[in-house]
């Protein structure tokens, strides 16, 4: 059943994105800065994590979760530094994943050639 709900509440999200595109023409920059901000209000207000909880993948892969990821550290890093956890929590949560992307980029664009 987890399957199940996780397929449901994935798509449910990524089905979002496609009505900002068809329907409201928004950009795929706009699109994807509305989806993390959606998911970082909704950790903001406690929603996201349960939703986690409920669908698994169906709520941590989508972009939504880059969102609820910045909320969540900076919220944690508040709690236990202060003021500067806010800053802080939210480079600790992210730094991996942004590395990461950096990374296989800069790889990528080494052995990779664009046709043109």
């Amino acid at each position: 059943m987890i399957f199940l709900w996780a397929f449901l509440i994935g798509g449910a999200i990524c089905v979002l994105g496609q009505i900002c595109f068809d329907v409201f023409k928004l950009t795929p920059a706009h699109t994807m800065t509305l989806l993390v901000v959606l998911g970082a209000i909704a950790d903001g207000v406690g929603l996201y994590d349960p939703l986690i909880k409920f669908a698994g993948a169906g709520a941590s892969v989508p972009i939504t979760s880059f969102g609820n990821a910045l909320v969540h550290g900076a919220i944690s890093e508040l709690h236990k530094n202060g003021g500067i956890g806010i800053i802080t929590g939210i480079f600790k949560v992210t730094s991996a994943g942004i590395s990461a992307a950096i990374i296989f980029s800069f790889l990528a664009a080494l052995f990779v050639k664009p046709k043109g």
